[in-house]
């Protein structure tokens, strides 16, 4: 296993998977990120490896593959070995013929929404479907056609995001609770098709601003910006000040990493300590992009205080079960 630097306990644990496994796990930046070579995707995996890539997982938040060109059927294999997977998308369907697979192609938001919008620094970051009392536990991203340039995808580690926060302030954000919804972006209008898919599985939760993670037990700021409307119990303008100063902190460049996508590349995420932000320099060129995205099932959020998160509006989003 390539490591820059290995100086912790759980650094050599999955220094030790990994050469159990035969897998080689190279870390891409300080704090997220890592790619794994050494393993051919498209067949059962053995338990070692699916031991040595979840470790990777838990440990570098989001993991990533190169020259796996799998099919759907594969891609849906693969990632039944991690957990249950979820219909395609709750709200907004799937790929005809495969229903645990959602197309991400590059028109897919600008098909939903109209006019102008405001851009914030962090317009587009976010973590999947948070506006599900249950989000997903992890995703995984496909690409299939992908551009010469343009179009990279970019993670950041809510963990080292919490921990950088200072301690007054993570004492106040660890009792503090938001409500995530599927609203049109900033200023801009929702199209029919947009409204009339939300009507049909409106999803409201309200869930802790810091989530504990289930296995590791990590803190994480748990805030997505694309979902996260306003503070429970704070007044507006306290409310929109506060998450303001959150949606900058969590997009620090030290607590990223950038990802060039290639035909073959596989992108698997922690949903539960990660955010992310789609390309949007992609509406700047001519070239098709088209990735495939399968969803694993997630539990419900518990706090620092050990409560759980609360659903509002709507139903858990669960495994999806054939016909």
């Amino acid at each position: 296993m390539s490591y820059v630097i290995e100086k912790t306990e759980s650094d050599n644990a999955v220094s030790a998977r990994a050469v159990e496994s035969g897998l080689t796990v190279t870390p891409l930046t300080a704090h997220i990120g890592a790619q794994i070579d050494g393993v051919d995707l498209r067949f059962d995996l053995t338990a070692r490896q699916v031991a040595a890539i979840r470790a990777a997982l838990l440990q570098w938040k989001v993991v990533f593959f190169r020259n796996q060109y799998l099919s759907h059927e594969q891609q849906v294999g693969f990632s039944r070995q991690f957990g249950q997977l979820t219909v395609g998308h709750p709200v907004f369907g799937y790929v005809e013929g495969h229903p645990e697979i959602y197309s991400v192609g590059r028109n897919r938001k600008a098909n939903r929404f109209a006019g102008p919008r405001l851009v914030r620094p962090w317009t587009g970051w976010h973590t999947d479907v948070t506006a599900a009392v249950n989000p997903p536990f992890a995703s995984i991203l496909r690409g299939v056609t992908i551009p010469p340039y343009s179009g990279d995808t970019q993670w950041t580690n809510l963990v080292t995001a919490y921990r950088g926060l200072s301690p007054a302030l993570r004492t106040f954000v660890d009792t503090l609770t938001g409500e995530h919804r599927f609203t049109p972006p900033e200023g801009a209008q929702a199209k029919s098709d947009f409204v009339d898919d939300v009507k049909r599985r409106p999803l409201v939760s309200h869930h802790p601003l810091v989530r504990v993670h289930p296995e590791t037990g990590e803190r994480a700021l748990y805030v997505s910006p694309s979902f996260l409307k306003h503070i429970v119990g704070l007044a507006p303008r306290e409310s929109e000040q506060l998450l303001q100063l959150l949606f900058e902190h969590v997009i620090r460049p030290e607590y990223t990493v950038r990802f060039k996508w290639e035909p073959g590349s596989i992108a698997f995420w922690d949903n539960r300590s990660t955010a992310h932000l789609p390309p949007v320099d992609i509406f700047d060129t001519e070239f098709d992009r088209q990735l495939y995205r399968t969803t694993l099932v997630g539990d419900v959020p518990v706090g620092v205080d050990g409560r759980e998160s609360v659903a509002v509006e709507g139903e858990p989003v669960l495994a999806h079960v054939a016909d």
